[in-house]
């Protein structure tokens, strides 16, 4: 497949939905094009991304997805790569989409790039590989327990127990920062 199926309509929503056009959110569009073709849109949680940025192409994702953190079903791996890990949670199957090196790393203007973007084919764009991770289990309801530091309730699992009290992050991290 060489260039763009997405429709006009869907491209300039996306574009209304974050707010500007850019090389970061063509990519996300080809991304979640890819990822439409291979899984179609979420009805729920079944679909999931795991993004390993947090560029302007996550927006195309959320958008035209509905892979959201509200949801459970995008979840954001802070290691910097242009990297999209897609997950059917109901069958099991999955697939990594990367940036390709080559293509990445070519010089030309911003509108040469989105233009590249939006009409390179999907091999020219993206090494498609298995996932590097087995599916994401779907978001856990959990226990809420109040902070003794600073009153506010936070998630169970993300608290942190110091001299015996339960505090949240950023309470704990006030205390491990003295």
């Amino acid at each position: 497949m060489s260039g763009c199926t997405l429709t006009q309509e869907q491209i300039k929503a996306t574009q209304a939905f974050h707010g500007h056009w850019c090389p970061g959110l063509a990519l996300g569009l080809r991304v979640a094009e890819l990822g439409l073709k291979e899984f179609g849109s979420a009805h729920d949680e079944d679909i999931v991304c795991v993004t390993e940025t947090d560029m302007c192409a996550v927006d195309a994702i959320q958008f035209l997805m509905s892979c959201t953190f509200g949801k459970g079903n995008l979840i954001h791996r802070d290691w910097g790569k242009a990297a999209f890990t897609f997950y059917n949670r109901d069958t099991g199957k999955g697939m990594r989409v990367a940036v390709k090196e080559e293509f990445w790393g070519r010089e030309m203007s911003r509108e040469d790039r989105i233009q590249d973007i939006m009409t390179a084919s999907f091999k020219t764009l993206f090494a498609v590989t298995d996932p590097l991770y087995p599916v994401p289990s779907r978001a856990h309801r959990l226990e809420s327990l109040v902070c003794e530091k600073c009153g506010e309730k936070t998630m169970e699992s993300r608290t942190r127990r110091f001299g015996g009290k339960i505090l949240c992050i950023p309470c704990f991290t006030q205390l491990e920062q003295r």
